[in-house]
């Protein structure tokens, strides 16, 4: 039987009965659209991760979406972040009409570099978009550093990093706003789509649940009047001015998280630590077995607790390797084969090849093996001694 990269089922099996009950009880309660289950959820995971409000969504894209826009971040704008990660990182900066200003990693810890982030800077530039990146941590520190020198936000892509650490605090790996996914297979993944903005400003908490819905109600009446404030203007007598989803006051957008979503992910929440524990464990497994191999295996700072939403292997005959693990039954791939400055959709913008040279390296040489939480021990080994065999006769 083929070993999968990612199986979220059978960690629902785990714990089926807790979910399905979940899921049942938002069913029986006719609650499907906001209610209880989504503003504890709200709530609990925003104190998960040390931040004082969570602002639920339909996925991690939109979550960003939102947070560019409730800095007021749009046409001509440039927002400077990786070519290392997921298309939604800079779609979403597009999205709202700005510039995506790629800019390499690390070629240690694979996250942004932050001098390179500060030399990209231009009088254009409105924030920072570091990604925590495989559950890694991104030097925050430093670029909080350049982000006050310069007066940027930054934004937080933590779509890979729920319950990773820096220093010891979940809180210090998050920026001025942080953008979760909570699609089936991250650390803490919904059983459909799901996304969360986390942040201790109650100014963008404000805004971010105005556009999630359309820009009604209460929320968009305070952004709308915010903006007249921001530009000195007065604000207009003759707006239909009223709190319920009828008055809209911003052109928003309909991400919400659903309840089904918000129930399960609540009972998932209270296991997330065990999660990452055996992820942590599975990683250890593998840096043990592999260390006096040619495999370059994933970096963890000491200052950083990583929480391996993908444990990546770098090595120079990556492209074999995998064809021959795949020939074995085991699953795995390359988190990203194609960098986001080489991709069509962003060929206007002029990038080429040897631009930015760590990421298009890790492009050819890194990929990653099963580590999900439910992985056996005999899979394991399996999975470390098909790597050495396959070593050995390269």
């Amino acid at each position: 039987m083929k070993i999968q990269l990612m199986n979220v089922q059978r960690q629902h099996e785990e714990y089926a009965k807790e979910y399905e009950e979940a899921a049942l009880s938002v069913l029986r309660s006719g609650r499907y659209i906001g209610g209880p289950e989504v503003d504890a959820f709200e709530k609990e995971f925003a104190e998960y991760q040390g931040a004082k409000y969570g602002i639920s969504c339909g996925n991690g894209t939109d979550a960003i979406i939102l947070a560019l826009r409730a800095l007021g971040i749009g046409k001509g704008d440039e927002v400077i972040t990786v070519a290392w990660t997921f298309f939604a990182t800079a779609e979403s900066i597009a999205a709202v009409g700005a510039v995506p200003v790629f800019v390499d990693v690390d070629p240690v810890t694979y996250c942004m570099d932050p001098k390179l982030a500060e030399a990209a800077i231009t009088r254009k530039t409105k924030a920072l978009l570091p990604v925590n990146f495989y559950g890694n941590c991104a030097d925050l520190e430093k670029i909080q550093v350049i982000a006050q020198k310069y007066n940027l936000k930054i934004i937080a892509d933590c779509a890979q990093s729920t319950g990773s650490r820096y220093k010891g605090e979940r809180k210090k790996t998050l920026g001025d706003v942080s953008c979760f996914s909570f699609f089936p297979t991250k650390n803490l993944g919904a059983s459909g789509d799901g996304g969360m903005i986390l942040t201790d400003d109650e100014h963008i908490a404000q805004v971010c649940k105005a556009l999630k819905i359309h820009g009604a109600g209460k929320n968009g009446l305070y952004s709308l009047k915010y903006q007249y404030e921001l530009e000195k203007k007065n604000f207009p007598s003759n707006i239909p001015v009223g709190e319920t989803k009828y008055y809209n006051y911003l052109i928003g957008y309909n991400s919400r998280l659903d309840a089904i979503q918000a129930a399960i992910l609540r009972k998932k929440l209270r296991h997330i630590e065990t999660f990452i524990n055996r992820r942590r464990d599975n990683a250890q497994f593998y840096n043990e077995a592999l260390k006096n191999t040619t495999y370059i295996t994933p970096m963890e700072d000491k200052d950083t607790y990583h929480s391996y939403y993908i444990y990546a292997l770098k090595h120079p005959k990556a492209n074999i390797i995998k064809e021959r693990l795949n020939h074995a039954g085991i699953d795995c791939g390359t988190y990203y084969p194609i960098p986001l400055h080489l991709q069509g959709a962003f060929k206007e913008l002029g990038y080429k090849e040897g631009d930015l040279p760590v990421t298009e390296e890790l492009a050819k040489t890194t990929f990653a093996i099963p580590i999900f939480p439910e992985l056996e021990t005999e899979e394991r080994e399996y999975i470390s001694n098909m790597l050495m065999s396959i070593e050995r006769n390269l």
